[in-house]
């Protein structure tokens, strides 16, 4: 008989952490899961899924007015927040049951409220202790809004989605993935968007020709961005608010959305009883395995840093139920792994951009396509989509692939798993196209970029 009362006690019942739990509990592990808020955690509740149902909905105010091209007429559409917000509430509640059967199904013990950690060994919620051989910290991220004068107006992507009125005039504040998708989301809904970012563009750390082609086609939409400029203080006004901005200028708004980064979730999480190290950034310092420097106490997903993506921390909590009770050592290969940005036209991407792959490969050759998508010929819409191959000459192997453009995520998809193949151009130059697609693009490139 154990000593423990359970095996494993997972705090947090997000992607990673119900993914561990569900691998644990199914190698025979007594399995615990805390969780204080929500099942699913931020991707289900306040993440990749109510935002993509927002995409959605963004992106037929625009079809209807493409489908005048192709003979449609009907009388103009209205838009009602109310009915997309609660339709997503009721979605949303649906996958919550989902995730509580799951771990029901395999009989992990749900826990409503928030772990925190006493010992090495022992986890609190609420007024009730529990031990366990091992403890995993699965608590992901939280947004994170400087304080500033008045910075208790602005909201932030976990309140956005269900806003008693919808905003007529909206601030994104951010230059990352969610900024500029949310600043996307409202102008299809038919907003009046102002972007604001603190640097000359948005979206470091993506490809240099994506972000410029990116800044070129989101403006083209009716988005106001603003670059080099920031908030001094928002204030509150008879009508609304009001931005004070850095260049001197004011900006009018209904609501203010910050989404200038997000920090791991470990207040109350009782770090300090433990020798559980946190590295410059604040996230928690895992070895391989997950193992922080507390050796009993592991942690994954968003809280650890790394690439914060639903499939990562998805991969990284089966990995570690694998090694701690499946006896398999196989760790997570975090190379071209795919990832994708649901602004208006998508992008998509896999793999080193330019610069990292100049860094590393030195000689590279570049293959670059700009071109209408077939569909906007007769919708008239003034969209460009972009294309990317870049290729190590050394080897002729394709190390970086960047699109922006309808379905851009789809496409990706698989064009990663050539990449995780070892593809070659000349393997991609063999590949025959399926006609007519925008990804037939990607095997029709011939001639490399020369900068002219």
């Amino acid at each position: 008989m154990s000593e423990f009362d359970y095996d494993l006690f997972v705090i947090g019942a997000g992607s990673g952490g119900v993914r561990a739990a569900r691998m644990a509990a199914g190698f025979g592990a007594r399995v615990a899961v805390a969780e204080d808020r929500y099942m699913g955690g931020t991707c289900v509740n306040v993440g990749c899924v109510p935002k993509k149902l927002y995409v959605y909905a963004s992106e037929f105010g625009k079809g209807y007015k493409d489908g005048r091209g192709f003979g449609w007429d009907s009388a103009p559409a209205s838009f009602n927040w109310a009915t997309l917000r609660d339709n997503k509430k009721t979605e949303i509640s649906r996958l919550n049951g989902i995730y509580r059967n799951l771990l029901g199904g395999v009989d992990a013990e749900i826990i409503d409220g928030r772990g925190s950690i006493v010992d090495a060994h022992t986890v609190a919620v609420g007024e009730q202790q529990f031990s366990a051989e091992k403890i995993l910290i699965a608590t992901g991220g939280w947004p994170h809004i400087p304080e500033f004068p008045g910075s208790e107006y602005a909201i932030s992507s976990n309140e956005v989605f269900d806003l008693e009125h919808f905003p007529q005039r909206l601030v994104v504040v951010g230059g990352g993935y969610i900024a500029v998708e949310f600043a996307g989301i409202f102008n299809g809904l038919g907003a009046e968007v102002t972007q604001l970012y603190r640097g000359p563009l948005f979206l470091r750390g993506f490809d240099e020709d994506i972000r410029t082609h990116a800044a070129q086609e989101i403006a083209k939409t009716g988005v106001d961005l603003r670059f080099d400029i920031n908030v001094e203080s928002i204030s509150r006004t008879a009508d609304g608010l009001s931005l004070s901005l850095t260049d001197g200028s004011t900006v009018a708004a209904d609501a203010v959305l910050y989404a200038t980064g997000r920090k791991p979730n470990l207040q109350g999480l009782g770090l300090e009883q433990v020798n559980v190290a946190l590295d410059a950034s604040g996230t928690v310092s895992v070895d391989s395995h997950y193992c922080t420097s507390e050796p009993s106490i592991f942690a994954l997903g968003d809280v650890i840093g790394g690439m914060e993506l639903t499939p990562v921390a998805l991969a990284e909590g089966m990995t570690f139920a694998r090694e701690q009770f499946g006896g398999n050592a196989n760790q997570v290969d975090y190379d071209f792994i795919p990832t994708a940005v649901f602004c208006q036209p998508n992008i998509g991407t896999v793999g080193f951009t330019e610069e990292q792959a100049r860094a590393k490969f030195g000689d590279i050759s570049l293959y670059k396509s700009t071109f209408k998508p077939m569909k906007h010929t007769l919708s008239g819409r003034d969209e460009k989509t972009f294309m990317k191959l870049i290729v190590d000459k050394a080897s002729d192997r394709v190390v970086g692939v960047h699109m922006m453009g309808p379905d851009a995520g789809e496409i990706m998809q698989g064009i990663a798993i050539a990449l995780r193949a070892g593809a070659t151009k000349a393997v991609f130059d063999t590949t025959i196209g399926i006609h007519p697609t925008a990804a037939e693009e990607f095997v029709t490139m011939r001639e490399p970029w020369t900068g002219d």
